[in-house]
């Protein structure tokens, strides 16, 4: 957010939290978002009232009201309490928030109440979005998990695929169909698979799926399932189906959750972008047999999926597409070629360690960098066998000569202008001596690219993260803005107002309940109408998510992304408040973090 839109969105809540209707104490500044700002109701003579007690004043036309006049502690003040004393006690006693209050003016049933209470918040919400607070994100940033100087990264490294070279989604499809016929042809499944084209977007990438009962879903950072998103084939599956199927609960224990490198014997997670016409074709070959009612082994069907998309790869059929046509299948080389131009240009030293083949990287290189890309690189490394380079050391180095054939020498030095095959991370930095956080290291799949690195090794890593791009795009419409908005709004309204408790109360309580379910809806389907982001489920982060933040320093859409950033530049993560942290209002401006609860008002809790 610019600092001008800040600043008209600081002075706004400022304004609307400041004005002081009722002079029964000091105005304490309180956070706006997540439902943290109380209302008042005003009735129709203009007379303000707070939790049913009558300030005596006229918050004008606008209907106004503060923080501070909003209080349920604001009418059981010092000052207050002396206007009353010697008084004959007529008053009715009001119970809110557990404590008692006195007053004398008429009492405002609880469902009027709450409902004033709901329409003045989604008034403020409404006027305190200021025009173009949309369009706030830049596809391009770069974004720090952790503190990052590039001035003290003197080596960069890179993946090949989704890293150097990203992929149009033309080769989702293919890789689709050219698996999908296997299953059929090789693994003698049904035809009628056949009849499934491709479903672009159907799945996201960092989703779950259960081997043994066939569902693919979306876990979340504490392993809770994500209700709404588990799909048994194409179909979703319904809230208590799921509950039932994994014993009355949807938290999924730590020893069902894939391993380390995301594979295990129940669960497999998909981390790639290679994965996703992989995960369809599970979902399809699932329907199929579902919707025939054909009796089949969802742990049988995973297998031979999972082996149908690696002879896609294994067989070379995919690098035959790229090679055969690099400008439909590879976006944006001139971007590629400028970041290595101006790394090489400015002293730092690039190595480049992938599992693809060199007959592939040479080509896609020479379309993207051209026919002197190895010039810019000290080291190139090609079939790797990720993520077994980072942490074994039983493969030795092979050379490659200019034909891509195997030489038999013993390499005691990693040349400039050389291919090596195959090797192992302990022989590289006994060779090169590059160590620590002056390497930075580029790649796309989390566990085979980074994890290694950063917890072994102590690289700085960055992460290659297509999908922000359009996940930006999301983000930065009006109608993400406002949806989220509210939905926070609403949901610090209901932690505060759950206090009530009788009928009336609950059925207004339910009702927003409700409305939080569907504003969810509203923001999962902006994003996948299936899964929703890659980054949340409804309110906490992805188990991608959290995976990402442990073992990136920096994640950004693609290598161009530096290209905006000076070689010196620091980056810095944001310094977001945790739960039990009451943020510094400037904070809560800049980190979008806003939820600071009336300590009078939850005095009760204590």
């Amino acid at each position: 957010m610019s600092c001008k839109k800040l600043s008209s969105l600081g002075r706004a809540l400022w304004q609307k939290s400041s004005k002081t209707p009722c002079p029964s104490r000091a105005v304490k500044m309180q956070a706006f978002a997540c439902g943290s700002v109380a209302s008042g109701i005003v009735d129709g003579q203009g007379k303000c009232y707070v939790n049913g007690a009558n300030c005596g004043s006229n918050p004008g036309a606008t209907g106004s009201v503060t923080s501070a006049s909003l209080s349920p502690s604001s009418s059981s003040s010092p000052a207050h309490r002396r206007q009353v004393v010697g008084k004959k006690r007529s008053e009715e006693s009001l119970s809110v928030s557990g404590r008692s209050y006195s007053s004398n003016a008429p009492k405002i049933d609880p469902k009027t109440y709450l409902w004033a209470r709901y329409n003045e918040m989604k008034r403020l919400v409404h006027d305190l979005i200021p025009p173009g607070v949309c369009n706030l994100l830049n596809p391009s940033t770069i974004y720090a998990n952790n503190e990052v100087n590039l001035a003290e990264v003197d080596i960069y490294g890179f993946d090949y695929d989704y890293t150097l070279a990203l992929y149009s989604s033309a080769l989702d499809a293919m890789i689709y169909n050219t698996a999908r016929d296997f299953l059929v042809e090789h693994y003698k499944y049904p035809h009628g698979i056949k009849k499934y084209d491709y479903i672009p977007n159907f799945a996201a990438r960092g989703l779950h799926y259960d081997i043994q009962k066939g569902l693919l879903l979306k876990i979340d950072a504490f392993h809770y399932i994500q209700l709404g998103t588990v799909y048994r084939g194409l179909k979703p599956v319904p809230d208590e189906e799921v509950l039932h199927l994994y014993g009355g609960t949807h938290h999924v224990p730590l020893h069902q959750v894939s391993g380390f490198y995301g594979k295990g014997p129940k669960m497999k997670q998909f981390m790639d972008v290679f994965s996703i016409p992989e995960m369809t074709l599970l979902a399809v070959a699932n329907d199929f047999f579902i919707s025939h009612d054909i009796e089949y082994d969802p742990v049988h069907l995973y297998k031979d999926v999972s082996d149908a998309v690696g002879m896609v790869h294994i067989k070379g059929y995919m690098y035959k597409w790229i090679m055969q046509d690099v400008e439909k299948f590879i976006l944006r080389g001139d971007e590629t070629y400028a970041v290595l131009h101006r790394l090489a240009s400015n002293g730092k030293k690039l190595f480049l360690i992938t599992n693809s083949p060199f007959s592939f990287v040479d080509k896609g290189m020479r379309y993207m960098v051209g026919k002197d890309w190895r010039d810019f690189f000290d080291v190139v490394i090609v079939q790797a066998d990720k993520p077994h380079f980072f942490n074994d050391c039983v493969k030795p180095f092979r050379r490659l000569d200019s034909n891509g054939d195997l030489q038999w020498d013993k390499i005691n030095s990693l040349d400039k202008g050389q291919i090596y095959k195959q090797g192992n991370l302990f022989d590289f930095l006994h060779l090169t001596g590059w160590r620590g956080s002056k390497v930075l290291y580029f790649g796309d799949h989390l566990y085979s690219d980074l994890a290694d690195l950063m917890l072994r090794h102590g690289w700085r890593t960055g992460a290659i993260v297509p999908e922000l791009e359009v996940e930006t795009k999301v983000v930065n419409t009006e109608q993400y803005a406002q949806t989220l908005t509210w939905l926070q709004a609403l949901t610090g309204l209901l932690e505060r107002m759950q206090m009530h408790r009788d009928p009336e109360s609950r059925k207004v309580l339910q009702d927003w309940l409700k409305e939080r379910e569907e504003l969810r809806a509203v923001t999962k389907n902006l994003f996948n109408p299936q899964f929703g982001s890659i980054f949340r489920t409804c309110h906490n982060p992805t188990y991608f998510s959290r995976r990402l933040c442990r073992f990136s320093d920096l994640y950004m859409a693609s290598l161009s992304c530096l290209l905006n950033y000076d070689l010196s530049y620091t980056f810095y993560p944001r310094r977001t408040p945790l739960q039990h942290e009451a943020p510094l209002w400037m904070d809560q401006l800049c980190t979008g973090c806003m939820k600071t609860p009336f300590l009078e008002e939850m005095a009760h809790i204590r």
